[in-house]
């Protein structure tokens, strides 16, 4: 059988057999099952966390999720990038008529047909995403979300070619790739960091033979740290936010109702025009987002009237707010929870989908705010200035 795509290593008195797959190649799959069936190796390494694996092996859970306890955990903006970066993946999965994750489903069939050991080697992916979104800033997030959405929902077909390129990058590096060169440091969490917590995963797996299914782009690095030790558990921390940017948000709230109280006292006019000004920015790009969202009228009403107060205060934020009243007018059924998988695939299952559509006014609600926070404030300190 053909050696390509295969990596041995042998240390530790163990040989160590990495196998470079593409995450939507029908020959990654084949390659694998034949590759454990010829070696009968002692265990095998997947490039997958629990979640993942248990929704690939037990099907989607989405009918148990509580949508309230997502908003409340501050856990919408991830949910989100999951289920986009999953569209995207099962999008070129269909194209070329096979499923995705297709070559890690065979590595785990494999290895339960061979007795062998199945270890879960991959970092939870929510601990991957949150160590990148705390290395940006507002206008990196803008634009990471931005760059997800387009390689999405993009109506564009892969080529073949284009899928064996696909082979030197992961399903979430594929498509994050062109945003990795605008912020290089988040090649760190993304594939530096995995890359070494595959490879302590891979080198404390049972037995004298492992065989490791992975994405191609991580086997270099792989082969890079696997001669160093790596501590698992500082990998997996989530770092402390920084406190920048606690200070700055009540710093601007603090300051921009400083100004109003002042422009009041020198002419109550201005201080009006100010306070409409503020209001109208924020409530008004905060009500635009859930509009975007397709929010109920009473959603982005709600979003009007309560961006203008949240903006004031770092501990609320309007799309929490405007989350809860779209979850509880429009309560996502068991239907909507099971349908999640396939709306994915398309623009409109994404906006139509109630679960889908709550996180995305959550999303959509808090960017417009933001942008109204900058605005409107600029417009009292022009205000304040002018009235000198």
């Amino acid at each position: 059988m053909s050696e390509e795509n295969i990596t041995r290593i042998h240390m530790y008195d163990k040989e160590y057999i990495l196998i470079g797959t593409a995450h939507i190649s029908k020959n990654s799959a084949e390659q694998v099952k034949e590759v454990i069936e010829r070696e009968q190796p002692d265990s095998v390494c997947i490039e997958l966390d629990k979640g993942r694996y248990e929704s690939i092996t037990e099907g989607n859970k989405w009918k148990d999720m509580d949508i309230f306890k997502v908003i409340k955990e501050k856990k919408a903006t991830l949910l989100l990038m999951n289920l986009a970066i999953s569209s995207f993946q099962n999008r070129m999965a269909k194209q070329f008529g096979i499923k995705a994750g297709q070559e890690m489903i065979q590595g785990i069939e494999s290895a339960k047909e061979t007795g062998a050991k199945l270890v879960l080697a991959d970092r939870n992916i929510q601990i991957t995403f949150s160590r990148i979104w705390r290395g940006l800033g507002f206008k990196g997030k803008a634009m990471l979300l931005s760059q997800v959405f387009a390689g999405i929902f993009s109506n564009e077909t892969i080529t073949e070619e284009e899928l064996e390129k696909m082979k030197n990058q992961d399903s979430i590096d594929s498509i994050l790739n062109d945003f990795t060169e605008v912020f290089p440091q988040l090649k760190v969490p993304l594939i530096d960091e995995r890359d070494q917590y595959l490879t302590e995963k891979i080198k404390n797996a049972p037995g004298e033979k492992v065989v490791a299914v992975l994405g191609a782009a991580h086997v270099p690095g792989i082969k890079r740290e696997f001669e160093k030790k790596h501590d698992l558990k500082k990998l997996t921390e989530v770092p402390p936010k920084s406190k920048a940017p606690k200070v700055i948000g009540w710093m601007i709230p603090v300051a921009i109702l400083v100004l109003i109280v002042l422009t009041f006292l020198m002419n109550p006019t201005a201080g009006v025009q100010q306070t409409i000004s503020w209001a109208l920015w924020n409530g008004g790009l905060a009500a635009l987002g859930a509009a975007i969202a397709f929010g109920h009228p009473l959603t982005i009403l709600t979003a009007f009237i309560a961006a203008p107060f949240t903006s004031l205060s770092p501990l609320l934020a309007v799309g929490w707010i405007a989350g809860f009243v779209q979850a509880f007018i429009k309560r996502p059924n068991v239907r909507d929870f099971e349908n999640l998988s396939e709306d994915v695939f398309t623009l409109k299952g994404f906006w139509n989908n109630k679960v889908t559509r709550i996180l995305l006014i959550i999303v959509l609600s808090n960017l417009g705010s933001s942008l109204g926070t900058f605005i409107g404030g600029a417009d009292v300190i022009r205000l304040f200035i002018d009235h000198l």
